[in-house]
């Protein structure tokens, strides 16, 4: 169960492995990316999200009201998430080529932000202290970064071409 919540033991790294879990996710969904595609992605996606709810609950069935640092799959889930907005965005256009840059750093930046920030919907998940809201606030943090990320390529696509 450790080397899952822990993802692989990347959640062990100091200082900030929530930071180290979301690097090694955005490296390692960049590659499910580039050469299995974005429908690849979606799949990995929903086994990580389904096996870290599972996994969490698991893990904190006898420590209520933790949410240990080294648990990290929830991060992965959350930046694949954030990841797969700009990804679908190139799979509709029929673009089969890497995302640009711009999209998969402010995928994980913005992801950092709201995992960190915990505005809103990420603080109301996160303040549960239960696995499921272990898992809930780094996905809401995917969907802030998400939509941030696409709002920001069609803000920078209608100034530049208008």
């Amino acid at each position: 169960m450790r080397v899952l919540t822990t993802f692989g033991y990347v959640g062990l790294l100091r200082p900030a492995p929530g930071t180290w879990g979301s690097a090694v996710a955005l490296g390692l969904g960049l590659l499910i990316d580039r050469f299995l595609g974005f429908p690849a992605l979606a799949v990995a996606f929903v086994a990580v999200t389904m096996l870290g709810f599972w996994a969490c609950g698991r893990e904190l069935a006898n420590r209520p009201g933790e949410d240990p640092s080294e648990i990290v799959i929830d991060e992965v889930a959350g930046q694949w998430l954030a990841l797969m907005f700009p990804s679908a965005a190139f799979f509709s256009r029929g673009w089969d080529d890497w995302l640009p840059w711009p999209a998969w750093v402010g995928a994980f930046l913005l992801f950092r932000l709201f995992d960190i920030w915990k505005p809103w919907l990420v603080g109301r998940a996160d303040a549960r202290h239960d696995p499921a809201g272990v898992m809930l606030d780094d996905l809401w943090a995917g969907v802030f970064a998400g939509i941030c990320v696409i709002l920001g390529g069609v803000l920078y696509h209608v100034v530049l071409f208008s």
